[in-house]
């Protein structure tokens, strides 16, 4: 398993940029624009460890961030996500979105925290019994 990022939801996407690039000395590494989703993602780095990256999430339309919702998620790559997931409920964790796609899935730590698992390289063929598998609660 590779560590790849974590996420943040930021309410002004310039703002945040000057305080992450010019006033912390973090370097933009690449940047989405998602026109159909209405959000831009900016991933940065630390010059020196560019591989761990924080994924600044920009939302077009306004959303208000209180009770933790600014704090997104931290994400790993993994080998076989299928595997990975299955490990997981064995050890009684829920599947709150399953990697239907044979891509994504995301879980939540005890103390809540969202953690996203993403396929390394192409999605892995849809399977069952992922496949058909509804989502539980909120990732």
């Amino acid at each position: 398993m590779k560590y790849l990022h974590t996420m943040i939801r930021v309410s002004n996407l310039e703002n945040s940029l000057d305080f992450y690039c010019k006033a912390l000395g973090l370097v933009e590494m690449r940047r989405k624009e998602v026109p159909s989703g209405r959000f831009t993602l900016v991933f940065l780095a630390a010059p020196e460890s560019p591989e761990a990256q924080l994924e600044l999430t920009y939302n077009w339309d306004s959303e208000d961030y209180q009770g933790g919702r600014n704090f997104g998620h931290v994400a790993f790559a993994v080998d076989n996500i299928y595997e990975k997931c299955q490990q997981l409920a064995d050890h009684g964790v829920t599947i709150l979105r399953p990697p239907r796609d044979g891509y994504m899935a995301f879980v939540r730590s005890p103390d809540s925290i969202s953690i996203e698992l993403l396929q390394k390289g192409e999605p892995l063929a849809p399977a069952e019994p992922w496949k058909s598998m509804a989502n539980t609660g909120s990732w």
